[in-house]
């Protein structure tokens, strides 16, 4: 009885050491909570244990939540046992994807929702102005561009070359040439090459489509006549524009070009123009044997070269692709060509032309202005007579 009695009671005791044992962990657990949840809602505001000395921070494009916490413990913006903590903040607040890269400035001593407006600060994007003026290739807009700081000229090139990014742009070609629209672009200082060059190309599309809807029957007809696609229509307009800065000539050349073409009697259907050749020699990655010798002046051989496929004096039809990038006037000339009977044109020595119907007729004007050295008077009267 006495053994029962001594058992009951050690129980008792050992129920009450459970009691406070329980109501002990209850108390410091809810002291745990209050001072954690203190500390959470403090912690946004609560200035950084470094000092106030400016900490300069860029922030690489791309880079995910992560590095950039590396980057700002590194830097000394906060210590790394700090790093947890912060990046539960910044969770919380849905902003790990609403940092901007570029350079940032911190302090140490800076609280968390400092540094989480500085990480989220809209950057000024400094940017490079460039024009690219008609009739240039693409040699030349590389140069242009890299000129104005905008990229390197190499890269630009490979850029301009770069059969995935032509794919992509829907450039069923070898390069962008004939794409890139002469214009005044504002670049970003840190654009990649890919972004220079399908900005150009999306100013063509923007520009070519609206043209396409203007002259939407005579696309037509062009593409009923002479199975004519839009590659088409953008190569005969770049030789357009290489043969002649005077704008108001430009339908009547492309006219020329175009009766070629079209007449039955002209045979062989060979558009016969020097820039067709120049740029066969100077611009493709890879070259005929005669064109290894060319040093910017045109000789027999290169007249005569059937390996330069943009020789088109030994080549009937158009060339393969543009020989630089038109701008609006030399499209529209394509699809609105001036009419007549036109199938010859030679320089006047004025930035204008002489234009003929005949063999002889053109005979007789290359033997005024090319070899006596005449001069126009810088009129259209060279193609008054059609």
């Amino acid at each position: 009885m006495k053994r029962a009695w001594w058992k009951l009671r050690r129980s008792r005791r050992v129920q009450r050491w459970m009691l406070v044992l329980v109501i002990g962990t209850l108390v410091a657990a809810a002291w745990f909570v209050r001072a954690s949840y203190q500390a959470l809602i403090a912690y946004p505001d609560r200035a950084g244990v470094g000092t106030a000395s400016a900490i300069d921070v860029v922030i690489p494009a791309g880079s995910s939540f992560p590095q950039v916490l590396e980057l700002l413990i590194d830097a000394g913006v906060f210590p790394a046992d700090e790093a947890t903590k912060f990046r539960l903040f910044v969770l919380h607040k849905g902003a790990a994807r609403k940092v901007t890269a570029g350079p940032h400035q911190f302090r140490g001593d800076m609280t968390p929702t400092e540094i989480l407006d500085e990480l989220q600060r809209k950057q000024q994007r400094k940017t490079l102005r460039a024009t690219i003026p008609e009739g240039k290739n693409m040699l030349d807009v590389a140069q242009i561009l890299a000129a104005a700081g905008v990229s390197d000229a190499a890269a630009l090139e490979a850029a301009m070359r770069d059969p995935k990014l032509l794919a992509r742009l829907g450039i069923v070609a070898q390069t962008a040439e004939g794409y890139m629209f002469p214009d005044t672009y504002q670049f970003n200082v840190d654009d990649e090459p890919a972004a220079v060059i399908e900005r150009m190309v999306t100013r063509h599309r923007e520009v070519y489509a609206e043209l396409r809807r203007r002259y939407r029957n005579e696309a037509q007809d062009l593409a009923d006549d002479l199975q004519f696609d839009d590659h088409d229509v953008v190569t005969l307009a770049s030789i357009v524009e290489k043969e002649t800065g005077a704008k108001h000539e430009r339908p009547l050349i492309a006219g020329v070009f175009l009766n070629r073409l079209r007449f039955p009697s002209f045979k062989p259907k060979r558009l016969e123009t020097d820039p067709t050749i120049i740029y066969g020699c100077t611009v493709p990655a890879t070259k005929s044997e005669a064109c290894k010798s060319f040093e910017g002046r045109i000789r027999r051989v290169h007249l005569r070269d059937p390996d330069n496929p943009y020789n088109t004096y030994t080549h009937e039809g158009l060339p393969p692709g543009p020989i630089t990038n038109p701008g609006k006037s030399a499209l529209e000339a394509v699809f609105a060509p001036k009419k007549s009977r036109f199938l010859y044109f030679v320089a006047r020595n004025d930035g204008t032309h002489q234009f003929s119907k005949s063999v002889a007729e053109h005979e007789a004007a290359v033997d005024l202005f090319q070899r006596k050295g005449a001069v126009g008077d810088g009129s259209a009267a060279g193609a008054a007579d059609e």
